[in-house]
């Protein structure tokens, strides 16, 4: 057995001391790239944007008329009113009504065109979309490129129950019962039109999204589906969508703040808000209730109800995008 000499030192066993963080020296191009790309677009998003809501709050408890000084403070009795009043109750089922229909129909269509365009092809050789692809990219995109209230102006005049062009064809082809048919004054068709021409105004533009997202998708993975004998359908569902999730995420929050808002659509099209309000969304009631009844305190109180429903609703899409999984479940099962 080895016995260490008492007169031999130990050997010291103590933790290095620890190592100083070297410091980054502030210099002059740091804090301006700081400044620019950082300091610069914090201060106009809370100038413009928080600054704005922040007020708003504290305006809903307040009844202020808009148009005085005078602020009066009211506590939660804005809310109250809102949730006691049956118009604005119609209003928000409207907007959620919206925000469960038109998110999903608008990014359904658009990735079916979308795949069709790309990835559609024909089955041999390089991987392509439908001949004439840029042809349909266009036509498809058109629609988007007009503005909204030209939209909803537009298709309010061909669905006119006297002289519009659908009535006219359907009385043509010997449907007189709709001769003089109200399509958007009819309660059980005032809102599944109204629909109809919102997907076609912005199917378009969220098409194009996921053409982009699918042309970044390496040529050689749909070839390896091909091989294993994966059909047209089966490879839109296994490969696509998991690999342009996150794009298909953001394209269903943006869609869904739209669906919340869809004032412009609604204002061309039904400025009244519909038979028995069957199309009134919370922002034309706000504007009603702001510059129409000079009640801004309550309609700052909308205001905030329609942040908290946006937020909800984000809030929903990213906690079902997080449950069900991320671009990395490729499955060819």
């Amino acid at each position: 057995m080895t016995t260490l000499n008492p007169a031999t030192p130990a050997l010291d066993t103590a933790p290095p001391p620890p190592m100083r963080k070297r410091r980054r020296n502030l210099s002059f191009d740091r804090v301006s790239l700081f400044l620019v790309f950082l300091g610069l677009p914090l201060a106009i998003y809370g100038i413009f944007v928080v600054s704005p809501f922040v007020q708003a709050i504290g305006y809903s408890f307040t009844n202020w008329s808009g148009y005085s000084d005078a602020k009066d403070s009211v506590g939660l009795a804005n809310y109250q009113r809102l949730m006691e009043d049956e118009i604005f109750r119609k209003a928000l089922t409207n907007n959620i009504l919206l925000a469960i229909v038109l998110p999903l129909a608008i990014v359904v269509l658009s990735l079916a065109l979308a795949t069709m365009i790309t990835v559609a092809g024909r089955s041999v050789g390089e991987t392509r979309g439908l001949r004439g692809a840029g042809f349909y990219r266009v036509i498809s995109f058109f629609p988007y490129a007009i503005p909204a209230i030209v939209v909803g102006i537009m298709w309010g005049r061909i669905f006119d129950p006297s002289a519009g062009l659908v009535n006219g064809l359907l009385t043509k082809l010997g449907f007189s019962k709709f001769k003089d048919f109200p399509w958007l004054g009819e309660e059980s068709t005032a809102m599944p039109i109204t629909m109809f021409i919102i997907c076609w105004g912005m199917i378009g533009f969220y098409m194009i999204l996921f053409v982009a997202a699918i042309k970044g998708i390496p040529g050689e993975i749909y070839e390896a589906a091909r091989l294993d004998g994966a059909g047209r359908l089966r490879t839109a569902w296994s490969i696509t969508l998991p690999l342009i999730r996150e794009n298909v995420q953001t394209a269903y929050i943006y869609l869904g703040i739209m669906a919340i808002d869809a004032y412009v659509y609604m204002q061309a099209l039904n400025p009244f808000g519909g038979p028995n309000n069957s199309t009134l969304v919370m922002p034309q009631y706000l504007m009603t209730t702001a510059f129409e009844k000079s009640q801004f305190g309550l309609a700052c109180a909308m205001g905030v109800v329609m942040g908290l429903v946006t937020a909800v609703f984000a809030a929903i899409v990213f906690t079902v995008n997080a449950l069900t999984g991320g671009k990395d479940q490729v499955t060819m099962a």
